[in-house]
């Protein structure tokens, strides 16, 4: 999922900041790891949020310029790497990044939910998880969540939450999710603009036997 900020960053000549978030089913080979470097070159990525790296810790590393959060993690270019100013592992499927900007501080959240067959114990903790990552932002900063959030909201619209680009029926986590955007005034970015059906989709089966969108970016 790829998304678009204006004004963020300190760098003056910058209009725009091009972020997305990818689901890369781990990151323990380095090929892996460099894949990630070429993919944000080839599609010019100023920030990537990563789920599912299946690294253990929590800590910092350089790569071609990029630099990780393990766990979940998101990945900068050099120029927006400046600007990060703090960053807060909460959990193995949630980490909060705070980057200097102008007029307004940016707050990135990157996370990974909890599998659909997951207890809903687990859900709710997930979410609490996402409540601890805001309360390290303040509030006037512009916060983005976004990640692999295992849910469906499909392809209705829903207040000014949920758009009409969604896949197939809203499930239970889905509903959950928006329930949850409801409450905390996020809208689905990428629910909202029109895409040719191959390009709707974000996560497929083995075997290619299904596709879902399951990935959001909000704002």
């Amino acid at each position: 999922m790829i998304g678009k900020m204006e004004g963020t960053g300190n760098n003056k000549t910058d209009k725009t900041s091009k972020i997305a978030t990818w689901d890369v089913r781990t990151l323990h080979q380095k090929s892996k790891l460099e894949n990630v470097v070429k993919e944000m070159e080839r599609m010019k990525l100023n920030t990537l949020g990563l789920a599912e790296v299946i690294w253990t810790g929590a800590g910092s590393m350089k790569l071609g310029g990029h630099t990780h959060e393990r766990g979940v993690g998101i990945s900068f270019d050099v120029t927006m790497a400046k600007s990060l100013g703090s960053w807060c592992p909460i959990s193995d499927g949630v980490v909060v990044a705070k980057l200097v900007a102008k007029p307004f501080n940016l707050g990135i959240i990157q996370l990974y939910a909890p599998t659909s067959d997951s207890e809903d114990v687990e859900v709710e903790k997930f979410y609490e998880e996402i409540e601890k990552a805001k309360g390290y932002l303040k509030s006037q900063d512009i916060i983005i969540v976004m990640g692999d959030f295992n849910a469906k909201v499909g392809d209705e619209r829903v207040e000014d939450v949920v758009g009409p680009s969604g896949i197939g029926t809203v499930n239970e986590r889905g509903s959950r999710l928006i329930e949850w955007c409801q409450v905390n005034d996020f809208t689905m970015s990428n629910a909202w603009y029109q895409n040719h059906p191959r390009r709707q989709w974000t996560w497929k089966s083995p075997g290619d036997r299904s596709r879902n969108k399951i990935d959001y970016i909000f704002i």
